[in-house]
Protein backbone atom coordinates (compact mmCIF):
# COMPACT_ATOMS: atom_id res chain seq x y z
CA UNK A 1 0.00 0.00 0.00
CA UNK A 2 1.13 3.34 -1.24
CA UNK A 3 1.13 6.61 1.23
CA UNK A 4 -0.85 8.96 0.07
CA UNK A 5 1.07 12.05 -1.35
CA UNK A 6 1.16 15.49 0.71
CA UNK A 7 -1.45 17.86 -0.28
CA UNK A 8 -0.57 20.59 -2.81
CA UNK A 9 3.21 18.45 -3.41
CA UNK A 10 3.66 16.47 -6.54
CA UNK A 11 5.76 12.85 -5.66
CA UNK A 12 7.24 13.70 -9.24
CA UNK A 13 8.81 17.42 -7.98
CA UNK A 14 11.11 15.14 -5.43
CA UNK A 15 12.77 13.04 -8.31
CA UNK A 16 12.88 15.74 -10.60
CA UNK A 17 14.96 18.03 -7.95
CA UNK A 18 17.24 15.01 -7.08
CA UNK A 19 17.90 14.83 -10.99
CA UNK A 20 18.67 18.69 -11.51
CA UNK A 21 20.86 18.38 -8.24
CA UNK A 22 22.41 15.37 -9.32
CA UNK A 23 22.96 17.34 -12.85
CA UNK A 24 24.33 20.52 -11.00
CA UNK A 25 26.51 18.77 -9.41
CA UNK A 26 28.06 17.12 -12.35
CA UNK A 27 28.15 20.04 -14.15
CA UNK A 28 29.95 21.53 -11.07
CA UNK A 29 32.77 18.54 -10.64
CA UNK A 30 33.45 18.81 -14.58
CA UNK A 31 34.11 22.75 -14.05
CA UNK A 32 36.72 22.04 -11.62
CA UNK A 33 38.24 19.08 -13.42
CA UNK A 34 38.41 21.49 -16.50
CA UNK A 35 39.74 24.47 -14.42
CA UNK A 36 42.52 22.31 -13.03
CA UNK A 37 43.65 21.08 -16.12
CA UNK A 38 43.87 24.22 -17.77
CA UNK A 39 45.86 25.50 -14.81
CA UNK A 40 48.00 22.31 -14.70
CA UNK A 41 47.49 21.72 -11.07
CA UNK A 42 48.13 17.75 -11.46
CA UNK A 43 50.76 18.10 -13.99
CA UNK A 44 53.36 17.70 -10.88
CA UNK A 45 52.01 14.75 -9.72
CA UNK A 46 51.78 13.61 -13.75
CA UNK A 47 55.58 13.95 -13.54
CA UNK A 48 56.15 11.79 -10.78
CA UNK A 49 54.02 9.22 -11.14
CA UNK A 50 55.62 9.19 -15.07
CA UNK A 51 59.13 9.25 -13.68
CA UNK A 52 58.59 6.29 -10.99
CA UNK A 53 57.33 4.32 -14.02
CA UNK A 54 60.27 4.93 -16.18
CA UNK A 55 62.79 5.74 -14.70
CA UNK A 56 62.25 3.66 -11.27
CA UNK A 57 65.46 4.49 -9.67
CA UNK A 58 65.36 8.12 -10.41
CA UNK A 59 64.88 10.81 -7.66
CA UNK A 60 62.40 13.07 -8.78
CA UNK A 61 63.03 16.84 -8.79
CA UNK A 62 61.17 19.09 -6.01
CA UNK A 63 57.92 20.35 -6.79
CA UNK A 64 59.43 24.20 -6.51
CA UNK A 65 62.07 22.98 -8.86
CA UNK A 66 59.68 21.26 -11.25
CA UNK A 67 57.27 24.61 -11.74
CA UNK A 68 60.52 26.95 -12.44
CA UNK A 69 61.91 24.53 -14.80
CA UNK A 70 58.62 24.09 -16.44
CA UNK A 71 58.39 27.95 -16.41
CA UNK A 72 62.16 28.72 -17.90
CA UNK A 73 61.47 26.44 -20.78
CA UNK A 74 58.02 27.83 -21.88
CA UNK A 75 59.98 31.49 -21.57
CA UNK A 76 60.81 32.25 -25.16
CA UNK A 77 64.00 32.94 -26.39
CA UNK A 78 65.84 35.95 -28.25
CA UNK A 79 67.22 34.18 -31.47
CA UNK A 80 69.47 35.60 -34.26
CA UNK A 81 66.96 33.61 -37.10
Amino acid sequence: MSMPARPGRSPRLGRAARGLAAGFARAARGARWYATTLMGDHDYARYVQHLARTHPGQEPESERAYWRSRHDDSTPQARCC
